[in-house]
């Protein structure tokens, strides 16, 4: 087993470390054992581990030959072959095993939110180790690949969709994609973005990253460690929840493994729980997966919400509970015409938010679920304990 470690030396270029192989067979599991305590996935295990769910990963593609992940993924279309043709799968791959991993041997690997979950692995953004990233991240075809993927994923069987990706502007057609896809019921989940120490306005707020900024989209700014928000995590109204972002372990390809930090590793973790709420109740509309997991956030906010971790660090075990009580309120009757405010005749209790994002609405499927798009995906890694950034670009028209 090989533990690497990597850092970007510049926003394009990725250095890799490579590390002895570690001495013990469940050292992995015991460097990630801090993110599923700390999310409460245990104690949710005891109702599901995600059964009958699958997660469409929006990626750089997902290794899935990996031990923690074998039988678990399932390989879509690669939207930007033309372009990149030549698949890193490292960012993705990391992703899927925090959300799907299933682990090796007796305790060895990594084991995601919902190891009983599947994948659905989507390539839509390269990693910025691949040749030729600089000049092929900006053509029509890479830019145009993540609306098509979220379009795919929608018809193709996916209760989730998970972008560990964003970016500053967004597009009509990414915008128009993530309504249909809300329009069918999937879940959306985006990373919140990772400029929170270095691209602040005079009050310390970062601007929106999309798809994250976006009503009806789930976004996840990252905690540390010691339950803290991450310096690096974006503060600004789009955050909905935060859940482990920093020293979080995950599966790499070629069966190796790495360590770092991000929002990207956060939201990742966040469409695991949501993917436990869908096996247990699989036709719970997102606006309602949403609230069951700000409900029953931890670690709440005094003033109910703050800008660097929305309502509080996600617990999927309360997140369950919360869906339980939240399970009466149904789509119910009429004819599908397509439209988000289709359905129910009851009221829901609802968050309060500050200005600039509406979260659920006062009913089932009104129109805060309008509205979306985006790309550009970050992730943050270490090597020798030094600190940078890596940042991949899926742009979609700008």
């Amino acid at each position: 087993m090989e533990v690497l470690r990597a850092a970007a030396a510049a926003a394009v270029a990725l250095t890799v470390a490579l590390l002895p192989a570690t001495g013990r067979a469940d050292s992995v599991r015991d460097r990630e054992q801090w993110v599923l305590d700390a999310l409460g996935a245990p104690q949710a295990w005891q109702t599901t581990k995600g059964k009958g769910v699958t997660v469409a990963v929006l990626d750089t593609g997902v290794d899935g030959s990996h031990h923690d992940l074998t039988g678990t993924v399932n390989a879509g279309p690669d939207f930007i072959s033309d372009v990149a043709p030549d698949p890193g799968r490292l960012h993705g791959t990391w992703m899927a095993s925090l959300i799907a991993g299933h682990g090796h041997g007796s305790n060895a690997g990594v084991i995601g939110v919902a190891p009983e979950s599947r994948l659905l692995s989507l390539r839509v953004i390269a990693d910025p180790s691949e040749k030729g990233y600089k000049s092929f991240r900006d053509s029509p075809e890479y830019r145009a690949a993540l609306p098509k993927a979220i379009r795919y994923a929608a018809d193709h069987g996916a209760d989730v969709i998970n972008m560990s990706l964003g970016g500053p502007s967004a597009g009509r057609e990414e915008r128009s994609a993530i309504a249909y896809a809300i329009s069918k019921g999937v879940v959306v989940v985006a990373s919140a973005g990772n400029d929170g120490d270095r691209k602040t306005d005079k009050d310390g707020f970062t601007r929106l990253s999309y798809p994250a900024a976006f009503p009806g989209v789930i976004a996840v700014a990252a905690m540390t460690r010691r339950g803290v928000p991450a310096k690096f995590s974006d503060r600004n109204a789009s955050v909905q929840v935060a859940a482990p972002g920093a020293d979080v372990v995950g599966a790499g390809p070629g069966n190796s493994y790495w360590i770092g930090e991000g929002t990207s590793q956060a939201g990742a973790l966040v469409s695991g729980v949501v993917a436990l709420i869908r096996s247990r109740y699989h036709d719970l509309p997102p606006a309602l997966v949403a609230q069951a997991i700000t409900a029953s956030t931890k670690g709440r906010p005094a003033a109910g919400y703050d800008a660097s971790v929305g309502f509080g660090e996600v617990n999927a075990a309360a997140a369950l509970t919360a869906a339980d009580r939240l399970q009466g309120y149904q789509v119910t009757g009429g004819t599908k015409t397509g439209r988000f405010d289709d359905g129910p005749t009851q009221p829901v209790q609802v968050e309060r938010h500050p200005p600039g994002l509406v979260i659920l609405g006062g009913w089932i499927g009104i129109a805060a679920i309008f509205g979306f798009a985006g790309a550009l995906a970050t992730t943050v890694l270490y090597v020798r304990r030094v600190r940078a950034r890596q940042q991949s670009e899926a742009d979609g028209a700008r």
